[in-house]
């Protein structure tokens, strides 16, 4: 039963985040309003595949397959209770004075609230490579949704390159989907790995399921490699150019490319709604700044990869303890949290050495040759990137002025972090120096019709 008199709650994105947070706020007898642009809840981690498609749970998430079936059915369950005020397909393009503008199957629509849980999540961080621009160059997230939605390979002979544990993780899974892999190219070396080991102990399960995985790759995985470009014809990739640890040139040919150095932060609404930023080296991007139940201000807060790439059950707990935050400053009763701040402190002790062990490979980002594409969007070259900072300074908001690095369709984020590492290296400063694109809305791409409203 919802509570007499209370706010109107919105919670923004319905992965393990957010899921967890409408959880703890339907328990507490509110009815939040959950926005999410998926078909269905459960987030890029724990996609569903349409309705008919046959591959069980076990096939699709693997060992996470418990969770990602628990998850699922806790949200249907309060859908069907009508628990919770549930928006699916619909995005939210701008936040402004306590009011939602979403893009929804119907039309635009404005929503407003009391309190916003913004629970985004996070995507892919890229990294220019020569030829990355290519059709058939794709990044190991779409290369994975693929597999996990429609049950295909985006490739007949794939190379997947970057760093992080998608990269083995997406690996494996195509494997066990029988696809051929003819390399996986990981740009952290084995000395970086064997560092953050220890970090990376406080959840040694995860350790010895990453090991066990990285063993079934064998002799396909190669660390502390170069990425020297990516060879296409007019249709694609045909092979990948890179030198290994020892500096010994290779040519792996291929038909598809995958590319990913773990994630980054999706804060493009955390941004709009008055968010203040910090700098964070561990995990090289500019992240919301709040304190550890997730409070950014006045009736907002954050959870999950938008705000601490954490993973999900890290963005589990970080669901819970905003939602607990929004329950206190509310002034009802919430949950005790004690349990959840420790499993919070354990998960970002591994998350930091994690992304120690597996780091953003800013030199190699610094060194891409001029005529490398950077602003995929907008052609942008580096070195039409680099003679906007020559003449322009070295400001991330005025180089985009002049050489329209994130004018595009992606909003700065695909080239972003590159782009700032090109601005600082030409500079001489210190990438944080840069400083980060400020956020225009709409956030995503909108049709002109959903603005013309009749009279």
């Amino acid at each position: 039963m919802t509570v007499p008199g209370a706010e109107r709650i919105v919670i923004v994105g319905a992965g393990p985040a957010g899921i967890r947070a409408a959880e703890t706020l339907v328990n507490a007898g509110i009815r939040p309003v959950v926005i999410d642009e998926g078909m269905k809840a459960g987030g890029q981690i724990y996609r569903r595949p349409p309705e008919g498609f046959t591959r069980p749970p076990e096939t699709l998430y693997g060992s996470e397959a418990r969770k990602a079936v628990t998850l699922h059915t806790l949200f249907d369950r309060m859908v069907a209770a009508g628990e919770i005020d549930y928006h699916p397909r619909s995005s939210v393009l701008a936040i402004a004075g306590n009011l939602l503008q979403a893009l929804a199957p119907g039309g635009r629509r404005d929503i407003s609230y009391d309190r916003l849980i913004l629970a985004t999540g996070a995507m892919d961080r890229l990294a220019p490579v020569p030829g990355w621009q290519a059709p058939g160059v794709y990044s190991l997230g779409a290369t994975q949704i693929a597999l996990k939605a429609q049950g295909v390979a985006l490739g007949r002979r794939i190379v997947l390159a970057g760093s992080g544990p998608l990269l083995t993780l997406v690996a494996v899974q195509l494997l066990k989907a029988g696809a051929e892999i003819a390399a996986i190219l990981d740009t952290s070396s084995l000395g970086d790995q064997m560092a953050g080991l220890p970090g990376m102990m406080v959840r040694p399960g995860l350790v010895l399921r990453g090991l066990v995985m990285r063993a079934k790759l064998g002799r396909l995985y190669h660390a502390g490699v170069r990425l020297d470009g990516i060879e296409t014809d007019g249709r694609g990739p045909v092979g990948m150019r890179w030198r290994d640890a020892r500096g010994r040139p290779h040519f792996t040919e291929c038909d598809m490319v995958g590319l990913g150095w773990h994630l980054r932060a999706e804060t493009q609404l955390a941004g709009l709604a008055g968010c203040t930023f910090d700098y964070d080296g561990d995990w090289a991007q500019w992240l919301p700044r709040t304190d550890r139940m997730g409070r950014a201000g006045e009736g907002l807060y954050l959870a999950g990869d938008g705000l601490r790439i954490l993973g999900a059950d890290g963005a589990e707990v970080a669901g819970r303890l905003a939602a607990a935050a929004c329950l206190a400053d509310m002034g009802l009763p919430s949950p005790d949290v004690a349990a959840d701040l420790r499993r919070l402190d354990r998960c970002e002790r591994f998350a930091r050495a994690m992304a120690r062990a597996f780091p953003w490979p800013a030199e190699s980002v610094r060194a891409v040759p001029d005529e490398t594409i950077v602003c995929r969007c907008e052609g942008v070259t580096a070195g039409q990137l680099r003679e906007s900072v020559a003449y322009g300074g070295g400001e991330a908001n005025r180089v985009k002025s002049l050489a329209r690095v994130g004018m595009g369709r992606c909003q700065g984020r695909y080239c972003q972090l590159a782009g700032a590492e090109l601005i600082a290296g030409k500079a001489g400063i210190d990438v944080c120096d840069a400083g980060r694109l400020r956020e225009q809305a709409p956030v995503r791409p909108v049709p002109i019709g959903a603005w013309v409203r009749d009279a």
